[in-house]
Order: C-alpha cells, then structure tokens, then sequence
C-alpha cells in the first residue's frame, strides 16, 4: 500500500441508482503498489522503508497499467478536477434514493467477516486507516531495532504498542487503525471488478452492524495483494516482532499472514474505501 495523504475534495451527487461500480485510478495505484513494495522491503534494514524515487517509478507504472482497463459499458462519470488521482468513474444501476458522496484519497478498512458474507455484526472490530500505513511503516530487523531506541516511536509520530501491533504482506510493522469505525455509508473496492456501498450501522450494545450493497460479498472488495494482521501477546506469554521471520515475506496475494512465534494472530481482510457519505 503506497498513496499519498489524503486531500480535501468537492462533494458530488450520484444520481438515483440501486449499485454502483467505480474503477477509479486511486485504487488501482493503490493495488499496483502494494505488489511494488515488496523489493523495498525484503531484507531491508532501514529505519525508514520507502524510496521516492522507486514510488514516483511504481506510480507511472499503475498509471500505465491504469489506462488499459476498459470500463463497464453502462454510463461513466467523470470526478472532480481536483482529484487528480480518481480520473473516470464508471457508475452502472438503479439505486432507491439519492446519496451524496465525497471523493476521497484512498483508505483502507481492516475488515473481520466471513468472505462470503453480505453483512453482519461485528463491525466494531473493524479499523480504518485514513493515510496509508505501509509508508509510515517500518521494517523488521534493523528498523525494529531503531523502533526500539527511539523509545518506540516511529518516524511517522505513531506509538508502538509490544503487546498488539500490525504488520503488512511485506513485513512492515503498522500502526493501528483507527477503531470503531464511524457510522455511515462508504464506497469500497478491491481494485478488481465490484465497488459497492458499504454501510456501516450506528453502535448497539456495543456491536456494529455492517452491509454491503446489491449483493456484493465481502470477499468481492476485498484488494488481494494487500495483507494484513493483528498479533497480540496471549496471556502470561510473550510477543515481539523480534521473532517475525524476515524470510517469510512478501506474503503472496489471498494468502494468510504468517504466524510469529509467542503471538496470537487475526488476520484482516483489507478494503479500499473511494468515497464517503456526506
């Protein structure tokens, strides 16, 4: 995952339609970055993972790869000029009442839920990363070390926690999403061919509910390539990315992260978010 932070943007209207389908620009940068990280950071030690100069070569290559995909043959609309990166959207079907949505640099949901499930409960659980926390990752091994002497603190300003941290399918250690997720609606995507409403209910005895518009399952917006996992220290035990093997990453797409050694691991489905009520 490699975008850069998100911007403020105008709202627009989507007309009265029942599902939506958008293949923005963002996305696929997002998706195609995530495969492009991987030399970055295999065998790495730097306390600060990500090139420029290898970021601005994987963006051109996204937006080559970009520029092949042939959109839905159902009315397209254009996004906002400001959003240089969101380009042509494809939006297909009817929906029952109008929503407003404002385009936004992608995000990233961390997503707990059967594959094949349209909604549920649960989404409490969930987490939204707003910036995309690859880049502000760092390393295992030499950049653990450097975590360590800096008192925990990453380059990015964020606090690792030794008893629940994250780590990303090239071995970056994350930080964590921003939980519980706000009550509303967003338009998510895999980068692949579905992109739906998500709707995320308001809190309930403390439980969320969530659903996913037209019939899309969760696994049809879930972006493959990009893998995430939460490892936590089980009780009376010992966690520590310490003993995270560097050589079992990068993780492939759709398959599950590694377990690391004194830890309990959730592995999390992830989920680009395009858009948000407003």
């Amino acid at each position: 995952m490699r975008l850069a932070p998100a911007a403020a943007a105008p709202s627009t209207s989507l007309p009265p339609r029942k599902s939506v389908r958008v293949l923005s620009r963002a996305a696929l940068l997002a998706a195609g970055l995530c495969l492009l990280l991987a030399p970055l950071v295999r065998g790495s030690s730097a306390f600060v993972p990500v090139s420029p100069e290898r970021s601005a070569a994987a963006a051109a290559t996204v937006d080559a790869e970009a520029a092949s995909w042939t959109h839905s043959r159902r009315a397209a609309i254009v996004g906002p000029a400001a959003l240089v990166a969101f380009g042509e959207s494809a939006i297909a079907a009817d929906e029952p009442k109008k929503t407003k949505f404002k385009k936004v640099r992608t995000q990233f949901i961390a997503a707990l839920a059967d594959p094949g499930a349209t909604s549920g409960t649960g989404a409490e659980k969930w987490g939204l990363w707003k910036l995309d926390p690859g880049p502000r990752g760092v390393t295992l091994g030499g950049g653990y070390e450097g975590l360590k002497k800096n008192g925990g603190v990453a380059p990015a300003k964020w606090k690792f926690d030794n008893n629940d941290w994250w780590l990303e399918e090239h071995g970056l250690i994350m930080e964590p999403p921003d939980t519980p997720l706000t009550a509303g609606k967003y338009m998510v995507t895999g980068a692949r061919e579905v992109t739906a409403a998500l709707t995320v209910y308001p809190m309930e005895g403390g439980t969320q509910r969530w659903e996913l518009a037209d019939g899309a399952k969760l696994y049809d917006v879930t972006h493959l390539p990009c893998r995430s996992a939460r490892y936590t220290n089980p009780e009376g035990g010992s966690c520590s990315p310490d003993t995270a093997k560097v050589t079992d990453f990068p993780v492939m797409p759709g398959a599950p992260m590694p377990p690391v050694t004194g830890c309990n691991k959730q592995d999390y489905a992830v989920i680009f978010v395009v858009a948000v009520e407003v």
